[in-house]
C-alpha cells in the first residue's frame, strides 16, 4: 500500500505531529508514504517527497509543516481533477490523506465523489470545522493569544489605557472567546454577535467610573458592527485586502484599529490596538496539539487500512471517530451564543 499525504491551507502548529504519526503508523502496516509538496499544488504538479522514519525524526515539536503548504484550489486549475487522478495513478498512490481546513477538506470531498480514495484530517487554528469537538492548532493559538493578553494587561494598567487585541477568526470567534476568557478580557467581540461601538464605550466608561483605570478588549478579525450602528460599516467585514484567493476569500484585518479609534473618540480614554496576526500560527505546538495531531494521524492510517474513504478523523469527547467528510467540510462550526453568555458575565 502506498499512501499520499498533503498539508493544505494556512500553516498550523501540530501539522508535523500528524505527518510523523501517519508515517510511523504506516510503517507498522508495511505501507509506504509519499508526501506531496505545498498542498494540492504538489498533487497537480506531481511534486513529491519520500517520507520515512528518518525524515520525520525530530519534527514533533516543530511548527509549520515539513511538506510546505499553499491555498491552491485544483478546481480553479485547468483539468485539475483529471491531473490529480493521472498523477496519483502514475505514482502508484493507493490512497490519499489530506490534512487541512474547510477548503482543503472541501476539495477532498469533491475528489472522493469523483472516485479518489481519500480521507481527511481536520486542521485549523480557528476551530471552525464541523463534526469535531476541536481541531489541532486551536489550543496553541489560544495559548499564544492568552499570553499576549496577559502581557498587554501590564502595559495597559501602567499607562491607564484601553487596549484592543485583534485575534484571528474570520467567521467564528473561538480564539477570541477562549483567549478572552482565559486572559480576563473586559469585552470580547466575535463574528457571531455584531456589536455597537456606543454600547462598548458605555461598558468601558462604567468600568472606569468604578475605579478601574484600564480595559482590555479582545476582538476577532471577523467581528462586525451592527448594521446602522456605525456609518459606512453596516455589518461589513473589515478588509486588509479585497483581492480574492483561490477559494474566494479576502484578507481580513484592521477591525482592531477601527474599534480603538471609536472607543477613544467616545470615551476620551487613550486607546491602542495590537494585531496578533500570524504570530498565532507560528512556533512550537502545545502538548495538547501534539497529542491530538498524533491521534488524528494514527487514526487516518487506520481509516485507510479499513477502507473508510470519504471520511474524516474527528474528536468526540475523548474519542477519535470517523465522520462523513462532506458533512464536516460543508458547514462552519460557529460559537454557541449560550457559551458566549458565560463570557458576558465578566464584561465591564
Amino acid at each position: 500500500m502506498k499512501i499520499g499525504l498533503l498539508t493544505g491551507g494556512g500553516d498550523c502548529p501540530g501539522l508535523n505531529a500528524v505527518i510523523r504519526a501517519v508515517v510511523r503508523k504506516g510503517i507498522s502496516y508495511g505501507y509506504e508514504t509519499i508526501g506531496f509538496r505545498d498542498g494540492w499544488r504538489g498533487v497537480l504538479d506531481s511534486c513529491t517527497q519520500q517520507l520515512d522514519i528518518n525524515s520525520v525524526s525530530g519534527i514533533l515539536p516543530r511548527g509549520g509543516t515539513i511538506l510546505g503548504t499553499s491555498r491552491t484550489n485544483p478546481y480553479k486549475e485547468q483539468n485539475g481533477e483529471a491531473r490529480i487522478k493521472e498523477n496519483m495513478g502514475r505514482l502508484g498512490i493507493d490512497a490519499l490523506i489530506a490534512i487541512g481546513g474547510e477548503d482543503t477538506l472541501g476539495v477532498a470531498s469533491k475528489l472522493y465523489k469523483s472516485g479518489v480514495k481519500v480521507v481527511g484530517v481536520p486542521k485549523t487554528i480557528d476551530n471552525d470545522i464541523s463534526a469535531t469537538d476541536f481541531t489541532f492548532g486551536f489550543d496553541t493559538a489560544v495559548n499564544i493569544a492568552t499570553e499576549a493578553i496577559d502581557r498587554i494587561h501590564t502595559t495597559a494598567e501602567s499607562h491607564n489605557r484601553v487596549m484592543v487585541v485583534e485575534v484571528m477568526g474570520r467567521h467564528a470567534g473561538w480564539i477570541a472567546l477562549y483567549s478572552g476568557l482565559a486572559g480576563g478580557a473586559d469585552i470580547i467581540l466575535i463574528p457571531e454577535k455584531p456589536f455597537d461601538l456606543d454600547e462598548v464605550a458605555e461598558v468601558i466608561k462604567k468600568r472606569h467610573n468604578r475605579g478601574k483605570n484600564f480595559s482590555i478588549v479582545v476582538a476577532s478579525e471577523g467581528a462586525r458592527f451592527i448594521p446602522g450602528s456605525e456609518k459606512d460599516k453596516d455589518g461589513k467585514l473589515i478588509l486588509q485586502d479585497a483581492k480574492l484567493d483561490a477559494f474566494g476569500h479576502v484578507r481580513l484585518g484592521g477591525i482592531g484599529n477601527l474599534i480603538a479609534d471609536g472607543i477613544e473618540k467616545r470615551t476620551g480614554f487613550e486607546t491602542r490596538a495590537t494585531i496578533l496576526g500570524h504570530i498565532q500560527r507560528g512556533g512550537s505546538p502545545t502538548a495538547g496539539d501534539r497529542v491530538l495531531g498524533t491521534r488524528f494521524g494514527v487514526y487516518a492510517v487506520d481509516m485507510v487500512k479499513d477502507r473508510k474513504f470519504g471520511r474524516m478523523a474527528a474528536l468526540h469527547g475523548n474519542s477519535i471517530e470517523d465522520v462523513d467528510l462532506g458533512e464536516a467540510a460543508g458547514k462552519l462550526k460557529t460559537v454557541d451564543l449560550e457559551l458566549f453568555k458565560v463570557a458576558e458575565v465578566f464584561f465591564g
